[in-house]
């Protein structure tokens, strides 16, 4: 039975600014809190809200956690509003049906696979030269979308094998007695990229830097498979799960006013 929780961090701890500055760190905080050890089970997370006085992670898991390690080291012991929020999961999987729609928020490292990079990582580099070292030619390298239309360009490619479409963004029609301009009718896919980060950190002292570029998308999706939407939202989408990726969140729409779509 999977679980989804919320858990709040204190980033003005010393060792919650060590945790939230490598998603490795905070990745294997997060697995410490399964009782089954060592983890052979699908894990998915994601970092929210992170600001100088409240940071949120949201992790889901297959079986039911505990969290009190990570509130004991950096987060709010004892505080208001400071206990995780565990929740059941399959409620959320049983409400989705074909044509269905909801909001949905996900955070992913969307990247293309090509032979050989311009400009390699520390990570790329190192592969690269022990595959030249070992006369044996390297698998293709992973390189990430820089821009925002590339980014949602990943996204849309992939809304079909995951069991959902994003549908027109619904505009608002001008006032009357005034008239939209011809390229405002069409208001594209209602997906929106709410931020963008570049991340930088080492598994190891001594190991290459690994760098991921992000994208974090709230939009609109209709479900078109729900057993391939469920299989997405239990396993994630794209690659880097590990380092906080790929878990795609949904939520009910919100009602629109009555009236609100006329002028």
């Amino acid at each position: 039975m999977p679980y989804l929780s919320k858990i709040a961090l204190n980033p003005r701890r010393r060792a919650a600014v060590s945790l939230l500055s490598s998603p490795h760190r905070l990745h294997a905080a997060i697995l410490a809190g399964l009782a089954v050890q060592p983890v052979t089970e699908r894990v998915l997370w994601r970092l929210e809200n992170s600001t100088p006085n409240r940071a949120e992670v949201l992790v889901l898991t297959e079986s039911r956690p505990s969290w009190a390690h990570i509130i004991d080291d950096v987060g709010w012991p004892g505080a208001d509003g400071g206990a995780p929020l565990i929740a059941d999961y399959a409620p959320l999987l049983d409400r989705i049906v074909k044509g269905r729609e909801f909001g949905f928020r996900l955070t992913a490292n969307p990247i293309q696979n090509i032979p050989r990079p311009t400009r390699p990582s520390e990570q790329q580099a190192a592969r690269l030269k022990k595959g030249a070292d070992n006369g044996t030619r390297p698998r293709g390298s992973r390189v990430a979308h820089r821009t925002a239309a590339q980014q949602l360009e990943w996204l849309l490619k992939r809304c079909d094998r995951h069991g959902f479409t994003i549908p027109d963004a619904t505009t608002t029609p001008p006032p009357p007695g005034l008239h939209a301009e011809e390229p405002e009718l069409s208001a594209g896919p209602a997906v929106t990229v709410v931020s963008r980060e570049i991340l930088r950190f080492h598994k190891h002292t001594d190991s290459p830097r690994i760098t991921l570029s992000t994208a974090t998308f709230e939009g609109r999706l209709r479900v078109t498979d729900p057993d391939a939407l469920r299989t997405a939202l239990l396993g994630g989408i794209g690659p880097a799960k590990g380092y906080g990726q790929g878990l795609l969140t949904l939520a009910p729409l919100r009602p629109t006013p009555e009236g609100a779509n006329h002028g």
